[in-house]
């Protein structure tokens, strides 16, 4: 049975502003899917973003949504969290909001393994400012602010989120769209902090500066460079290079913060009645 939209979306607020081509309509509809098909309560989930192409997406959504300041949306989807703990919260991020200005909300949220999924719509540039280069612009890239190319080394998200001490990182690209709502759902059902990485082509910014022309030409370079993390896992150093994996990366179970802290101020009550 076809998945109705209309229901999860605020009709609205359409035409939406991306541009022709921009692949966060795809990862937005990965997420949708990803909870229908989990069946979860829409009354039970809060959506928070912060600022960029990426944030714009909550404004669309058709649940109890937040759109924040620059780098701030995992600050916000905290003081969610610890409120209302029964909530699902998803944070919509970008790769400049959640690795720039908000990278240090990011490492922290996920060494408390508070139990928020933050879905990166990872498209490598700061697309809603006229493209200059992100934490995430690869080596050797042109953006508007590095018009002789990219000389700073990216972060890899994942892996700065398994060394910040998270517990769920997973990778997945607008080409692999069936792929992409299996990691988010997996995203969703993990108990504690969980990140997704969704590689997302900007052609309008990216794409032309380097290359890559068309939204087709972006999603076919996603097809051929990525790898199955259980095919990553056997390669050696030098067939890696210029590959990225997708799966999920690392997954493991730890106590989850606000039940940690909801079990401290039971601890709290029960010593002020002796």
């Amino acid at each position: 049975m076809a998945l109705s939209f209309e229901k999860y979306l605020r009709t609205q607020k359409m035409p939406h502003i991306w541009c022709p081509g921009c692949g966060h309509g795809i990862v937005t509809q990965a997420i949708i899917r990803a909870i229908d098909e989990l069946g979860l309560n829409t009354e039970k989930i809060a959506i928070v973003s912060g600022i960029g192409c990426s944030s714009r997406a909550p404004g669309y959504l058709n649940f109890d949504t937040l759109h924040t300041t620059h780098g701030r949306a995992i600050a916000f989807a905290t003081g969610i969290k610890m409120a209302r703990p029964e909530l699902k919260v998803i944070v919509i991020t970008g790769d400049g909001d959640a690795a720039a200005i908000g990278g240090n909300h990011l490492i922290h949220a996920a060494r408390r393994n508070i139990g928020l999924t933050v879905v990166c719509f990872d498209n490598n540039i700061y697309g809603m400012t006229s493209g200059q280069y992100s934490p995430l612009t690869p080596v050797g890239s042109f953006a508007s602010t590095a018009p002789y190319g990219m000389l700073e080394r990216p972060f890899d998200l994942c892996e700065l989120v398994v060394g910040a001490g998270g517990t769920f990182a997973a990778r997945s690209t607008t080409y692999h769209a069936r792929h992409l709502v299996n990691v988010i759902k997996e995203a969703l059902t993990h108990n504690g902090f969980s990140f997704v990485d969704a590689l997302s082509q900007c052609p309008t910014y990216y794409g032309r500066r380097n290359k890559l022309r068309t939204p087709l030409d972006m999603m076919n370079w996603f097809r051929d460079h990525a790898v199955p993390v259980s095919t990553w896992e056997k390669m050696p150093p030098e067939e890696r290079e210029g590959k990225f994996p997708i799966g999920v990366i690392k997954k493991v179970d730890a106590p989850e913060f606000s039940e940690v802290y909801s079990g401290l101020i039971e601890k709290v009550r029960e010593r002020g009645d002796e």
